[in-house]
Formats: structure tokens, C-alpha cells, sequence
């Protein structure tokens, strides 16, 4: 080829010095634009399109000026302006590294007189492009060992966003999306002067600086929100990794807005696919590099949920967003050809893709943090109580507090009971119904009811289930069962056939005490406990309901908490009494121990 590329590029000015051992037909060919990958960026030849015995063959002209295309000893012209076509379709654009939105466009809406085709591989999933990739990966600073089917994801996206400048990562919860994020991003630490720039709902804010701590302690960190923000851009460049919230984005948008950052990440970016939302509007004008929206569900209500997401990580790949529109109506047939052309961006494994990765039991623990006005309320039902019950108003107060933690509206008539299983709810306008905790389950359970899945809540308060119900009252064809204290013994197994036996999303909500032991809930994949509990073994009793003999798939087991209140010291005393090194230290002189800091800590910020 490249002897011939040194001839003429002109059909005619070819014929006055034909290359010895070819000969020439006059007869025009079809031209076609050959799109293709080629050490890891995407290129674009000009080619011509020949049927020859019922069979369609593609034919590369020497270069994309080259009106003529050698076909083994034949040299065959093509129509003169068919170079001139694909360098308008290009621009300043380099024919051997053009962007993926000018791939998609000229796939969507080619130029008249020219076909365009995609090479085989081109448009590959995320997925099946991620399996073929090496299942070991060596990130410098990496305090972790990934699983394979993660260090694919994350060679994955490391080819992919420098090849593309965006992608939209959809792996299925309990997958460890935020590990992989972390992971990415020590591969080429961003510098203070352009950070990674991390925008999540409040309740994911103490888990994103407890990994990015846990697993990249070498990445320098900055929290943005709160009353001690930054107030100008530079108080943004003096960390590698930012993390702020959408609403904290859309207050400050003016200093986000005012330099390049080299990431920009959306950790539950369901909160960006109505491209008409403030956070939307605001996020998209962020000078960025590179871009990932990160959501288990790339679409939920419509077509345009794909269309939002995937401009925001590739601006313009899939057009004007009206134009969009007509072109893919929600229908069967436009998800199926849109799925074409964004699914070589996005990767989306279940649960069950990679199972033989996993070990068959999945814990993540969650640390939440209350927001001001909770915390503050949490401070004021100690110090009340703790006055109130002067000789039992440690043990008062801590059982109090789980309370508050568990949601602020439940109530008790007398705090000095023991067992509060029948909290009440009682409505308080200055107090909201979704808390961070119940924002989160929301979230959790969205996500699950999305890919079919079923799932178990543990809390240990009856009215949770009621307070859930409302928060998920947009949810529909869930099925949702309780089983607690009031639960008839012969009406139990009853509703976890029904439970098993629904086809699609189900919600199953359980207090530990009453069905901790002795049910079969094998049906159940995601195991949320809503409420922790002091004595592990109970915690383990309940999530032995879904992880038993029976059990097909691996179970994931989440364990919602607060930081710095009652509940955190229940989740580190449940792990010490776990922990058999421990066995020589009295238990009752641990539990005096943990009372006292659980009554010392406070969520509230200085």
C-alpha cells in the first residue's frame, strides 16, 4: 500500500502512468467511508464497496485523497468528489485518531454519496471488549487487590477515556464501581492545579473520603461543602481529588466552572439524565477532560436518560438533543439501535456475569454522615435525655440515639423501655422523611428493583418499613412483604412464598429478632441492614436468611451507619466480638466502654 500511495490521486492522472502488473477498469466503484480501530484510536479510510459472488467486499483506497482503489491487480476508480466528502466529514479532525462522537455521527447521519461501515470489533459492548483484556492489573499506590473482572474494568476504561474522552460505567451495585473509579485514577494521578472532581448525593460523601482513605491514601483529598468552602477556584486546586455535592455544584457552579479539571466523575448520575434539571445544566458547562457518569441504571423512564448521560461523558456523540428525539422514540426497536452506538461506552456486568470472581458473600459497609439540622437534633435527644433520666441515662440515651439514627419522626411512649420494637411515627415538619440513611436505602433498592433483583431490609424497628414504603411510593410492580414480632407465626412462611415466588422486583422487610433464625429466604440477593444491632450474632443470623445452602448467586450484604454516633460503635463493637483475639477482654467491661463513647461522640461539625 504504500508504494501505491505514492502515485496519483487522481483516477485520471493514474491512467497516463499505470504501475507495472496492474491493469485498469473504468467502471466507477461504490465509495465507502471504513471506520475501524487501530492501536487503540479509531480511524477512518475511504475505501471502495464491490459485490463479487453474492459476497460484499470492502476495498481500501491507498489514502483518504486517493480516488482509486486496488483491487488485488485491478485498479478501479471512484467517484472524483468521494475524497473531498469524507475530509468536509472530518474537519481538523486527523483520519487516523478521530473522536468517537464523529464516529457515531457519521454512523447516524452519513454524508450523501458516501456509505459509511464499521469494522467488526468497532462497536463491541463494554463488556465483551472488557472480558478479552488481561484479568491482572499493577496500579502503583493501589492498597487493594482487585478482582479480575475489575482490573479488566479498569484497563477497560483506561483504553477506552483516553481514546474517547468519556464513558459511562454501569456495573451492577456490589461490584465495586467506586474501587474501580479509585483505581483509574491512580493510574495517572491528577495534580492540584487540575483535580479529579467527584459530584455525589450527601449520603455517599463519608464512604467516597473512607475508600479513597482506605484505598488510595497517597491521593491527597478535599471535602467542598458546608458553610468553610472554597470561596474562590483556587481554594479548589490544592488536592488531587474533590468531592462535593450536586447541590453544593449547582451553589457554586461559578467556581467550578472557572478552570479545567482533569476528571470529572457523577457517582449516582441518575441525578443528571433530566438534561432540563438545574444539576444537569450546571454540570455540562464544568470544563473537563474527561468525563464518567457512574449508575447502575443508564436508563430508567425513557430513551433520553441515555441520551443525557452519554453527552455528558462524549459531548455531542449523540447530537441535538431534539433532534435525538425523533430519531430514537421510545420504542423497542430505537433502544436496540441506540444500544449500537453507546454500548461500546458503557460497561454493564451483573452480579451473575462474574460470579466465579466473587466470593459468594459480598459485605459492604456503608458510613453515612448526618447532615446538620439531623445532627443537631441527634446532640439535643442526648443531652435531653441524659437530663431527663438521670440514674439509667446512659443506657436511656444510647437506645434513644439508635432512634434518631434509625429515623426521627419514631417515637416511643416511655424511653425507658427496653424493647421499642413498636415505635410510632410521628410527622415533624422542621425534620425531614428522607434522611441520608433512608436516601441511600432508596437508592439501593432502586437500583436492585432495576435489574429484577430481591431484596431483604433488617431494621429493627417495625415502622421503618412504613417510613421505606413512603419514600419508595414511585416504585411500582414491587412486591413488599414485613415479617416482625406481630407477624402470626403461621402467616410467616406464607409471605416469603409469596415473596420468592413474584416475578421481578420484590422487597421483603424483616425484623432481625422476630425473623433472624429459622427462614429459608433464599430467593433474596441484596441484604440491607437498616438498623445495626450490638450482638453480632444476630446480624449474622439475619443475613444467614438469604446466604444458605440453596443460594445460587453470590449475596450482597450492605450495612447502613452513621459516622460518629451510636451506630458507629455498634458496627466496631460488632466487628471486636467477632474478632476471636479478643475473647481474653471481658464483655462487660467492653459494653461500659462503648456506652461511653458512644455518649461522648458527636456528627456534629465544629
Amino acid at each position: 500500500m504504500s508504494k501505491l500511495a505514492a502515485l496519483p490521486r487522481d483516477f485520471d492522472a493514474l491512467l497516463a502512468k499505470v504501475p507495472e502488473g496492474f491493469s485498469v477498469s473504468e467502471r466507477v466503484v461504490e465509495p465507502v467511508a471504513i471506520l475501524s480501530r487501530v492501536s487503540g484510536k479509531m480511524s477512518v479510510a475511504l475505501g471502495g464497496k464491490r459485490m463479487v459472488r453474492g459476497e460484499v467486499r470492502l476495498i481500501e483506497a491507498p489514502s483518504i485523497s486517493h480516488a482509486w482503489i486496488a483491487d488485488g491487480a485491478i485498479l478501479r476508480p471512484l467517484p472524483k468528489d468521494a475524497p473531498g466528502l469524507v475530509a468536509k466529514c472530518l474537519g481538523d479532525e486527523a483520519p487516523d485518531d478521530i473522536s468517537y462522537a464523529t464516529a457515531i455521527r457519521l454512523l447516524r447521519t452519513p454524508p450523501e454519496g458516501l456509505e459509511i461501515e464499521a469494522a467488526p470489533d468497532l462497536l463491541h459492548s463494554g463488556k465483551i471488549t472488557a472480558e478479552e483484556l488481561p484479568p491482572k492489573i499493577d496500579i502503583p499506590g493501589l492498597h487493594a487487590d482487585l478482582f479480575p473482572y475489575q482490573a479488566r474494568g479498569v484497563r477497560w476504561m483506561w483504553e477506552t477515556v483516553n481514546r474517547t474522552g468519556g464513558l459511562i460505567l454501569a456495573d451492577e451495585m456490589g461490584l465495586g464501581k467506586t474501587l474501580q473509579i479509585i483505581a483509574l485514577l491512580l493510574m495517572d494521578p491528577p495534580e492540584n492545579a487540575a483535580p479529579a472532581l467527584i459530584v455525589c448525593p450527601t449520603s455517599l460523601i463519608a464512604n467516597w473520603v473512607r475508600e479513597f482513605g482506605k484505598f488510595a491514601p497517597s491521593l491527597s483529598l478535599m471535602v467542598h461543602r458546608g458553610a468553610h468552602r472554597a470561596g474562590i477556584y483556587r481554594d479548589l486546586q490544592v488536592a488531587s481529588v474533590v468531592i462535593t455535592t450536586y447541590e453544593t455544584m449547582v451553589n457554586d457552579i461559578s467556581i467550578f466552572s472557572s478552570f479545567e479539571w482533569a476528571w470529572v466523575i457523577c457517582d449516582e448520575a441518575q441525578a443528571i439524565k433530566n438534561p432540563h434539571s438545574n444539576r444537569r445544566q450546571a454540570i455540562v458547562t464544568i470544563p473537563r477532560r474527561k468525563s464518567i457518569p457512574m449508575t447502575g441504571t443508564p436508563v430508567e423512564n425513557t430513551l433520553m436518560d441515555l441520551w443525557s448521560l452519554a453527552d455528558f461523558a462524549i459531548p455531542g456523540m449523540l447530537g441535538d438533543k431534539t433532534v435525538f428525539e425523533v430519531a430514537f422514540p421510545d420504542t423497542l426497536e430505537a433502544g436496540q439501535a441506540l444500544g449500537g452506538l453507546t454500548d461500546p461506552i458503557i460497561l454493564k456486568r451483573r452480579v451473575r456475569d462474574v460470579a466465579a470472581d466473587l466470593p459468594d458473600r459480598i459485605d459492604i459497609d456503608l458510613p453515612l454522615e448526618l447532615d446538620d439540622g439531623l445532627a443537631r437534633h441527634y446532640d439535643n435527644v442526648r443531652e435531653a435525655t441524659l437530663e431527663k433520666y438521670p440514674v439509667a441515662g446512659p443506657l436511656v440515651a444510647t437506645l434513644q440515639l439508635q432512634l434518631v439514627c434509625a429515623h426521627p419522626w419514631l417515637r416511643t411512649p416511655d424511653a425507658a423501655l427496653v424493647d421499642w420494637d413498636d415505635a410510632k411515627i410521628v410527622t415533624r415538619e422542621d425534620l425531614p422523611l428522607l434522611t441520608p440513611k433512608l436516601e441511600r436505602t432508596v437508592e439501593l433498592l432502586r437500583e436492585a428493583f432495576a435489574n429484577g433483583r430481591k431484596v431483604i431490609v433488617f431494621a429493627l424497628f417495625n415502622r421503618i418499613g412504613d417510613l421505606i414504603r413512603t419514600a419508595c411510593k414511585d416504585f411500582a410492580e414491587t412486591y413488599w412483604g414485613a415479617i416482625n414480632g406481630s407477624t402470626p407465626q403461621e402467616d410467616r412462611q406464607t409471605i416469603i412464598d409469596d415473596f420468592s415466588a413474584h416475578d421481578g422486583a420484590a422487597c421483603l422487610i424483616l425484623n432481625p429478632k422476630a425473623a433472624g433464625a429459622g427462614l429459608n429466604i433464599t430467593a433474596a440477593t441484596v441484604v440491607i441492614h437498616f438498623t445495626p444491632v450490638w450482638n453480632p450474632a444476630l446480624e449474622a443470623q439475619a443475613s444467614a436468611r438469604a446466604h444458605r445452602r440453596g443460594q445460587t448467586e453470590p449475596v450482597t450484604v450492605y450495612r447502613l451507619f452513621y459516622k460518629d454516633t451510636v451506630e458507629e460503635v455498634m458496627i466496631e463493637r460488632s466487628a471486636w466480638k467477632s474478632d476471636l483475639a479478643n475473647e481474653t477482654v471481658p464483655v462487660s467491661s467492653r459494653d461500659a466502654q462503648d456506652i461511653r463513647r458512644a455518649l461522648a461522640i458527636s456528627p456534629v461539625k465544629p
